[in-house]
């Protein structure tokens, strides 16, 4: 019998982690959980460490640690309990460790992804942060390691599975012409200008298809979250900006699509269901149950398309300039959207002034290259600072 593969869990209480154990404890025989971590949801990791005993848990601080190891003691439940950064890049390099679920959130979770990567994991990258901010560190060292990397989010998913089996970065060759990445559009898709200036927080957090945490649910209205995913897709299929199209698909049956030379378009179509994209990055080539409903076209309503409205929505024209400006554009980017982002959730800041933000910082910040990991973190730090200014005065 096969050994199971060692899986380590990163962000397991996100909607993410939530959603890779659902699939992990469907197949028992093929996964063990290593390892989990968490930020602030303990109730949730304990309940998680109970059902599936991992040698190891992280939290982020000593005192949470301490509490977490008393309660798991009275409940008689095993493993070494954690914390703080550095105790996240050690469990995603651990021997035992075949696969890594990349999924927390933001740019905090880019030195635990480059650790996995560093570690020549199966990474499934559900963070799309450590690509946007350090795009070609992260590449270079999966390509150094032999790493795999199996993207999560449902629209590289998407295209990865409309690829062609042997793609190894090169469009051209493969006679690909365009990727298309369709965006749902968000539940702010039919508001007007001054509409938008009066939406709050629980708002923008009322995703219309997909059930996701409150960062990624406002990048999702800003069509910010669509924006690093144009950057995500340069550097994980090797495609210049000018092959990237973005599609309003309010939907969300059609995931993403690759259209090729010949006027062929492949797509991907299902539910959405997190669930998909986490069980075929975890079971690549393979194919397994992951509790997902297929789709019934008898009751689908009409598919749709538009194109995004980018007055609206500067934010998706903003991530596509970072890109195109290149160096730490897009880590500059990433860390004021998410400054901007906590502010609009903290109920300091409006919906609208959220590209403001970025796009101030993005002129007011240096954009030069950064050659390593603390370089990155550094402007990501300048980057914070400058938007945290342009916040406050707002």
């Amino acid at each position: 019998m096969t050994k199971p593969q060692g899986i380590a869990v990163l962000g397991a209480t996100g909607s993410v982690g939530c959603n890779t154990l659902d699939v992990v404890a469907r197949h028992p025989e093929r996964y063990r959980v290593v390892a989990l971590t968490a930020h602030r949801q303990l109730d949730k990791l304990f309940e998680q460490a109970c059902r599936f005993r991992p040698d190891y848990l992280v939290v982020a601080d000593a005192d949470a640690a301490a509490s977490l190891r008393e309660r798991l003691a009275d409940a008689g439940v095993s493993g070494e309990v954690l914390h703080g950064a550095g105790a996240l890049e050690q469990v995603a390099s651990l021997p035992e460790v075949d696969a890594v679920m990349a999924a927390i959130v933001g740019a905090a979770g880019l030195p635990s992804a480059l650790a996995a990567a560093r570690a020549g994991k199966r990474i499934l990258l559900a963070n799309k942060e450590s690509l946007v901010v350090a795009g070609r560190l992260f590449i270079d060292a999966v390509r150094a390691s032999g790493a795999s990397l199996l993207p999560v989010d449902s629209e590289h998913s998407a295209i990865f599975q409309s690829l062609p089996a042997d793609y190894a970065g090169d469009p051209e060759a493969s006679g690909i012409r365009k990727i298309i990445l369709t965006a749902s559009g968000g539940p702010f898709r039919n508001k007007t200008m001054a509409e938008l200036a009066g939406v709050g927080p629980d708002d923008a957090c009322r995703h219309p298809n997909w059930s996701m945490g409150r960062k990624i649910s406002v990048d999702s209205a800003t069509l910010m979250n669509k924006g690093l995913e144009v950057i995500e897709a340069h550097w994980l299929f090797g495609v210049a900006p000018q092959r990237i199209e973005v599609v309003v698909h309010p939907q969300s049956v059609i995931h993403s699509m690759v259209q090729y030379r010949d006027g062929s378009v492949m797509a991907q179509l299902g539910s959405p269901d997190m669930r998909t994209p986490i069980a075929c990055a975890l079971a690549w080539p393979e194919r397994i149950e992951a509790g997902v409903e297929s789709l019934d076209f008898f009751s689908l309503s009409d598919l749709t398309f538009e194109k995004p409205d980018l007055q609206r929505f500067p934010c998706l024209r903003l991530a596509f300039d970072a890109l195109a400006a290149g160096g730490d554009a897009p880590a500059v980017l990433n860390a004021a959207n998410e400054v901007a982002v906590a502010a609009f959730l903290a109920g300091g800041l409006r919906f609208v002034d959220i590209p403001r933000v970025v796009a101030a910082t993005l002129s007011g910040v240096s954009c030069t290259a950064s050659d390593s990991l603390d370089g990155l973190l550094a402007r990501d730090r300048e980057a914070r600072r400058f938007a945290e200014a342009e916040v406050a005065a707002c």
